[in-house]
């Protein structure tokens, strides 16, 4: 069997304190919340494999749409050495990339970036036996800390699909965006997925499904904070909810206590009382306009060459490079 050996910049230790310190943060703020990032253990990342093929759920194969028609001027226009993709996860949308790239010739390494060391290993194994010959260099890390540490090679090309930029608010993006500018270098380019404004009616529905699947989703975190943190949260006692911010232009997703009732963490030694209908706020899920993406862009001293959009466009892939 193939074995891939990562870079780590996130032991298991740092990764325990870092959530140590977040939930303890948003469990004393006003409103509570919760960092998406702690949704994704092994039964986080089954439910939203799931998520990603209910009828609702548009952004998943809306995207992947638009790398089947589009892949191949985007290994084109990049000629990318090097992939780099940020938030791998299984890497499933990314091999359109790599197959295109190892087609037109120029692909000589993929380097799949995840938080999560074991579903890094079974992406870099399956990818390197799809691809053999292709020289992989997985890195462990949080994108919102490590980009620094991303391998230097020629001509990368640094891939963060998904819009998983939407989990991150204006400030976090700023701040993202910059260390993405940061680290390329000439011949690098950026290629970003986005999910963009449209029907409030469609945006909760994606959110909030028929079937209870976001719902199951949206209440693992506590599972994992009941594991990882020796909190006694009972998921029964919360209710799912999906609400569009207009102001914002964001879906927030958000667990409410249907009752009055005091959870303890016991690795914090913390107690938190929740009211009766009380919301803590697990997720932010931005949505853009391509006037915001490019300003934002922009601002970060990157500027967009390419923009590709499905015909209803609900979802944009857009490319740009170093300003």
């Amino acid at each position: 069997m193939t074995t891939v050996q990562p870079h780590v910049h996130l032991d298991p230790g740092a990764l325990a304190g870092q959530m140590a310190a977040d939930v303890r943060a948003g469990l004393t703020s006003t409103p509570k919340t919760l960092p998406p990032k702690y949704f994704y253990d092994a039964r986080g990342s089954e439910l939203f494999d799931e998520i990603t093929r209910l009828p609702e759920y548009y952004p998943t194969r809306t995207e992947r749409s638009i790398l089947d028609g589009h892949v191949d001027d985007i290994a084109r226009l990049t000629s990318a050495e090097t992939l780099v993709e940020l938030g791998s996860g299984t890497s499933e949308k990314t091999r359109l990339l790599l197959r295109a790239l190892t087609d037109a010739g120029t692909l000589r390494r993929f380097v799949p970036f995840d938080v999560d060391p074991v579903v890094l290993e079974e992406a870099s194994v399956a990818v390197a036996e799809e691809f053999p010959g292709l020289e992989l260099e997985p890195v462990v890390g949080d994108f919102e800390r490590h980009l620094g540490e991303l391998p230097r090679h020629p001509r990368r090309l640094l891939a963060f699909l998904g819009s998983t930029i939407g989990n991150l608010e204006p400030a976090a993006r700023s701040t993202f965006l910059a260390e993405v500018r940061a680290t390329l270098g000439e011949g690098d380019a950026f290629l970003l997925g986005t999910d963009l404004v449209k029907e409030p009616a469609r945006l909760v529905a994606a959110y909030d499904d028929d079937q209870g699947v976001t719902a199951a989703f949206n209440k693992n975190v506590l599972a994992v904070l009941d594991r990882e943190l020796g909190a006694d949260f009972k998921s029964e006692a919360f209710e799912h909810r999906a609400v569009w911010d207009a102001e914002h232009e964001w879906i927030e997703m958000r667990l409410e206590s249907i009752e009055a009732q005091r959870v303890h963490v016991a690795a914090l030694d913390l107690d938190v009382s929740f009211a009766a209908g009380e919301q803590m706020r697990t997720e932010i899920s931005a949505k853009f306009r391509r006037e915001g993406i490019e300003g934002e862009l922009a601002a970060a001293g990157l500027r967009l060459v390419h923009w590709w959009t499905d015909p209803a466009d609900d979802f944009a892939l857009s490319l740009s490079v170093p300003d």
